[in-house]
């Protein structure tokens, strides 16, 4: 890595400021060949971590920006890192980097300043990962389930059980390498309790996967019902604009509509779907069909009446597609029947005046998240889901082994393939092909 290579580190488009970062070995000497401070100090006397204001020689014209130059090894790459702050103009920025190429500097790959702190051990695997869930957020959870990652939370966790497997191995190596001391039989029973502890924290891990991938894709609900209960209104209202045409007309809602609302910093992913009924309209009954697939597949179901009394047969269908699902009973258009004796519903609404919206709110939350509790550092990734997987698969087979006594030597095999499993998390034992994927994933100057 001793090429210096050079990127825009802000979103294309005109602004009030941007960023050109350099990072490589003679970053510094490069940025002397292109940029004048004001007064006296010279580029090569420049302090780490401040700033200095100066002119910038962008080849065919100048700008009046900042520079500021971080040291190696305490940088984000662990190289010399110089950045360049010119106004945001398109042309600016581009100008500026082309004057850095025509220096030596060679243009920065996708995610490739991410991937040198990674290859220089600023960053594991799965911060780097973190990285990325944090600028492709979509929700306020999942930038900060993102942002655990990218703080080692998880790492360190792995790293933990990585370490107690180092040493069982370890003690399997010392009664393998001697036999006489015929200490085999009582190692092998010592392990039983270790593995199996080891074993419960993997699935602790592996069970946050739940809650983390619901932060990643957002909760998926489909407001349900009858035609003209509401629904498309119920939506409108929910999101806090017009997405779904409303009408008093039945069966208007021909396909699903969806919208993303987003309670206390988590993702849901709305479907207004079409009024489920017998109907003799093809068209109608084509959005029936995709409403019923969407009500199937759905996290949770919000289950739309606008009457109080028996559920009748349209209703029973909808019902028993969603009896196996989390279910929200809504008893809609209270402002036009003030009929609050309904005991079967959750919550009562208008959508004309907003009433028991709130609510609403606050059992979506509960049926897609469970109770609101403190962060934790969810895994979100399926890359590291399906690690896990096979590092408690591995655990599982040397417990096993060890339940039928098997040689240690064998038992020792299982423990490094759950070593290795684990070490594709960290990035230790992760193959190349994994590794370019994962950058990627990145845009171009990060």
């Amino acid at each position: 890595m001793e090429r210096i290579i050079s990127a825009i580190a802000t979103p294309a488009g005109k602004g009030g400021v941007a960023i050109i970062r350099i990072s490589g070995k003679d970053s510094l000497a490069l940025a002397e060949k292109m940029f004048t401070p004001v007064g006296k100090t010279k580029v090569a006397d420049f302090q780490p971590y401040r700033m200095y204001p100066g002119q910038i020689d962008g080849g065919g014209f100048s700008d009046y920006g900042l520079c500021v130059y971080f040291k190696a090894p305490a940088s984000y790459t662990g190289e010399d890192i110089v950045e360049f702050q010119c106004h945001g103009g398109e042309s600016v920025a581009r100008g500026i980097l082309k004057q850095t190429f025509r220096l030596g500097a060679t243009p920065a790959g996708r995610g490739e300043f991410t991937k040198r702190a990674f290859l220089n051990g600023k960053l594991s695997l799965a911060a780097t990962e973190g990285v990325a869930d944090m600028i492709n957020g979509e929700s306020e959870a999942e930038v900060k389930a993102g942002f655990l990652l990218y703080s080692e939370k998880l790492t360190n966790k792995v790293r933990d059980l990585q370490a107690e497997l180092t040493n069982i191995l370890a003690g399997i190596d010392v009664s393998v390498d001697y036999p006489e001391e015929d200490i085999e039989e009582e190692h092998v029973e010592e392990l039983i309790p270790r593995l199996t502890q080891l074993n419960l924290s993997v699935s602790a891990l592996m069970a946050s996967y739940a809650v983390g991938k619901k932060i990643k894709s957002g909760v998926t609900v489909a407001i349900c019902g009858k035609p003209n209960t509401g629904k498309s209104s119920l939506l409108n209202r929910l999101l806090g604009y017009d997405k779904a045409i409303v009408s008093e007309v039945a069966g208007t809602t021909r396909d699903a509509v969806e919208g993303v609302l987003e309670i206390d910093g988590r993702k849901f992913n709305l479907y207004d779907t079409a009024g489920v009924r017998e109907s003799g309209d093809r068209i109608e009954n084509i959005g029936i069909e995709r409403a019923e697939s969407i009500i199937r597949s759905a996290d949770v179901a919000v289950f739309v009446a606008d009457y109080s009394g028996v559920a009748d047969e349209e209703d029973a269908r909808v019902l028993s597609m969603i009896a196996d699902k989390p279910l929200i009973k809504v008893f809609n258009k209270i402002d036009v029947t003030r009929d609050e004796t309904e005991t079967d519903a959750d919550v009562h609404t208008s959508a004309v005046t907003g009433e028991g919206i709130e609510k609403l709110k606050t059992l979506l939350y509960e049926k897609g998240y469970g109770a609101r509790g403190e962060d934790a550092a969810f895994l979100i990734e399926e890359r590291h889901f399906d690690a896990l997987k096979r590092a408690n698969e591995s655990l599982q087979k040397a417990i096993n082994a060890c339940r039928i006594a098997q040689p240690l030597d064998l038992i020792g095999i299982d423990v490094k393939e759950a070593w290795d499993a684990l070490g594709e998390i960290t990035g230790e034992t992760a193959t190349e092909s994994i590794i370019n994927e994962i950058f990627e994933k990145f845009c171009v100057g990060k």
